[in-house]
């Protein structure tokens, strides 16, 4: 028999496990702060990480809340219907009211 040990480091007493755990322990003891560490950092977040949302994401945010619950508008029955209007030649745009749109959405 050989002298590897092919047994998997979770199992707790084969030599690889053993060496396996203190690594993990050096580590964990590695990244520990002191307290007065600690506390330096914490001052420093609360001095220095400060998150401000824009009114105008908070309306944006609002809004899209709303449409989403907004129940869905079915046109296919006016669609349709215009689409045959145009295709039979019955359909007069009223010119007024998209002049008015126009210039609504411009000024």
């Amino acid at each position: 028999m050989s002298s590897i040990d092919t047994r998997a480091p979770f199992f707790p007493n084969s030599k690889s496990g053993n060496a396996e755990i203190q690594r993990a322990k050096k580590a964990r003891a590695l990244q520990r702060n002191s307290y007065s560490r600690t506390q330096e950092l914490d001052n420093m977040a609360k001095k220095d990480a400060k998150v401000s949302i824009p009114e105008s994401i908070k309306d944006f945010s609002r809004i899209k809340k709303a449409v989403d619950l907004a129940p869905d508008i079915d046109n296919t029955d006016k669609i349709a219907s215009l689409k045959a209007r145009i295709q039979a030649g019955t359909y007069e745009p009223d010119y007024d009211a998209i002049a008015d749109k126009i210039l609504s959405n411009e000024f």
